[in-house]
């Protein structure tokens, strides 16, 4: 008797597919979800409590490009089969000096993390990912240093 040959391909490429990146791609997956969700929530509570109308646009910047990027790496995710972390609560409002000297350190590390993931990643369309995402950190980085300046 014949068996179906596509329910035991099936089978076998689920299989494949929960453990088809290696664990530094899950953990850049993840680390760059919770990054890029906090970059949102945060530019949220930016757009609204911002008194410099630099900092409320550079804010509505970051929730349109990281809601972007979040949903390109989601699909990632999914198609990977990598747990999407938990959305966290953007924290208190301080001032516009003190977002704008966390959104300069944030993507400090983040461009850092987005370079070694694009550089040295495994997983091809996650190291495109990262690679196409370095750019717009590079650029949100140096828009948050030259708006850091101005603000005392």
């Amino acid at each position: 008797m014949a068996q179906n040959p596509k329910s035991k391909s099936d089978s076998n490429s689920n299989k494949a597919k929960a453990s088809a990146l290696s664990s530094a791609d899950k953990a850049f997956v993840k680390d760059a979800a919770k990054g890029g969700m906090m970059e949102v929530a945060m530019g949220h509570v930016a757009e609204k409590n911002a008194s410099d109308s630099e900092v409320k646009n550079f804010g509505a910047r970051m929730v349109k490009d990281h809601s972007k990027a979040n949903e390109e790496l989601k699909a990632i995710a999914k198609e990977e089969n990598v747990e999407w972390p938990a959305e966290k609560e953007a924290g208190k409002w301080k001032s516009d000096k003190g977002y704008m000297d966390a959104m300069v350190k944030d993507h400090e590390k983040d461009l850092a993390e987005f370079e070694k993931e694009a550089k040295d990643g495994s997983d091809p369309k996650v190291k495109s990912f990262a690679d196409k995402t370095a750019k717009t950190v590079r650029e949100h980085l140096e828009m948050a240093k030259e708006i850091d300046a101005k603000l005392k």
